[in-house]
């Protein structure tokens, strides 16, 4: 008998499952995964590096295009650790507008995973559900900062501006009928809290609707039922976070352990699963689904009830008001070093860390005394959880290797920083 061989083959980087630049090459015996090498550096756009170069402010707007569906996160974890070197205290009301828009962000991405996951491993219709939800969601992005996606809205000291009273309407149009329009715009008639509250209202139904399609579903059990096992104790030494270690049953989340804002003045849980498999971390995310709904309802119960300034008083740091650059001259210079020129941060470093909806993701920033960062180095949460890509799909399918990274919920703009 001739002898078989091992065979090699390139998965991606022109993969439709491959979520970004991802070449995998993998060591196949038959349809068996053998060993599977993560291949990075087919995207790299030198972000820490960039940031060397630049003022503090004006790298706020990399951090949106780190992980470009968890974008207000990441610039979360930036400012953060500006402001733990500056010293800022952030109004109260900013840290709710802040926590609100993490988990509007958090929405965002997991239905963002949900239906690109869903699409990987043969539910076609959960992509259109998802991004049905997830077109308000960016209309809420658009209403606070002018953009869909790289909002640049946190900044040390607050964030760009209060939330608007109007929300943006959908114009009459010679495809669209009156009685459409109205019933598109039912919801837009008040402010951008009311347009959210409608939404969290009708959202957990939406939810509802995906676990119909999918929790019992005899296919997706198959395609995901004790595929890519991690132990509880083998993911904290893999340097897992979010739900990937949550799905391995350990109920670590920085929100409750370490808590940042206004965390610790919220009422809500932590989904954790069981069996560390690809359908318990399926499990766990729906979960923050509802978790991240009931967190936006205190928000914005708390929002409407306290007015007031949503930014730092002090105009080093932030600017001033239009009004008060077009009419004083100390506020024209202020506004026109701080943009040009930026905000000198006491020499020394920090590192601040949020709960991304992927994990952990911490900035480590160094300064020199400089207006620019001497060092900044990103703790991503893909990375760690690419790195572990051998070990959960050795012995696995082919076809269980889309499963994985599905389940990873990879974006290469934060792994190839």
């Amino acid at each position: 008998m001739a002898e078989f061989q091992n065979y090699t083959i390139n998965f991606g980087p022109q993969h439709p499952a491959a979520h970004g630049v991802l070449r995998l090459v993998l060591e196949m015996d038959g349809e068996t995964v053998q060993r599977a090498d993560p291949h990075v550096g087919l995207l790299h756009r030198a972000t820490e590096k960039l940031a060397e170069t630049k003022p503090f402010n004006q790298s706020i707007g990399y951090m949106d295009r780190l992980d470009y569906v968890s974008m207000m996160c990441n610039e979360h974890g930036y400012v953060l650790a500006i402001e733990k070197l500056l010293g800022v205290a952030v109004p109260v009301r900013a840290q709710y507008i802040r926590v609100m828009f993490d988990e509007v962000t958090r929405i965002l991405n997991h239905l963002m995973w949900l239906g690109a996951h869903g699409l990987d491993i043969g539910a076609m219709t959960m992509f259109l559900y998802c991004f049905r939800e997830r077109e308000d969601l960016m209309d809420c992005y658009e209403a606070v900062s002018g953009t869909r996606m790289h909002a640049t809205y946190y900044r040390p000291g607050g964030v760009y501006r209060d939330l608007p009273d109007s929300m943006p309407k959908f114009q009459p149009s010679a495809w669209r009928s009156d009685k459409k329009l109205r019933s598109l715009n039912k919801a837009r008639e008040g402010s951008l809290l009311d347009f959210l509250q409608d939404f969290c209202e009708r959202f957990p139904a939406c939810v509802d609707e995906y676990e119909t399609l999918l929790t019992d579903n005899r296919i997706w059990k198959q395609r995901t039922v004790n595929i890519g096992v991690v132990t509880p104790e083998r993911a904290l030494q893999l340097g897992f976070s979010g739900p990937m270690l949550r799905g391995s049953g350990i109920a670590w989340d920085l929100r409750k352990k370490q808590p940042y804002e206004v965390y610790a003045d919220l009422d809500f849980d932590i989904p954790v699963g069981v069996n560390g498999d690809c359908y318990d971390r399926y499990l766990v995310r729906i979960e923050e689904l509802r978790e991240s709904n009931r967190i936006i309802r205190q928000c914005i119960d708390w929002l409407r009830a306290n007015p007031g300034p949503v930014m730092t008083d002090d105009h080093k740091i932030g600017p001033p008001s239009r009004e008060q650059m077009k009419g004083d001259m100390e506020s024209l210079i202020h506004h026109f070093k701080l943009f040009t020129e930026g905000y000198t941060v006491p020499a020394g470093e920090a590192y601040a860390a949020v709960e991304h909806p992927k994990g952990e993701f911490g900035v480590y920033l160094v300064s020199d005394g400089a207006n620019k960062p001497y060092r900044l180095k990103i703790r991503a949460p893909g990375f760690a959880h690419l790195s572990s890509m051998h070990e959960m799909v050795a012995g696995h399918m082919l076809s269980d290797v889309v499963a994985v990274i599905g389940t990873q919920d990879i974006v290469f703009g934060e792994i190839d920083r």
